[in-house]
């Protein structure tokens, strides 16, 4: 993708965020309006790939939303490295016992 298309779907994007802030309907010629007052010249494919993205839904829905598919998977980690301490604890267990074993009096400098 070009920089020109990456700033054109930037500036359609927050056109968009302002248009729903203001609680008004995002519209082709309301996108296009914004985004040429602040001097961006925007193909109509994606102005109106914009507004069939977000009509009939609230956008501050789905932002709101797309933040709460990554709390579960958060809360989900934790209970990874939980069985992963028990088998550290384990691990030395086992290695005081060889310690205790191979200790016979002497240092390897000794």
């Amino acid at each position: 993708m070009s920089a020109d298309s990456e700033k054109q779907i930037t500036a359609v994007a927050y056109a968009s965020i302002i248009l729903a802030d203001d609680q008004l309907p995002i519209t082709a010629e309301k996108l296009t309006a914004i985004t040429a007052a602040a001097g961006i010249i925007v193909q109509p494919f994606f102005v109106n790939l914009f507004v069939r993205a977000f009509t009939g839904r609230n956008l501050d829905d789905l932002l709101l939303s797309s933040g709460a598919g990554a709390a579960p998977a958060a809360a989900a980690a934790p209970a990874g490295p939980a069985p992963a301490a028990k088998e550290e604890k384990k691990v030395t267990k086992e290695e005081k016992k060889e310690e205790s074993d191979g200790d016979m009096g002497f240092g390897l400098f000794d």
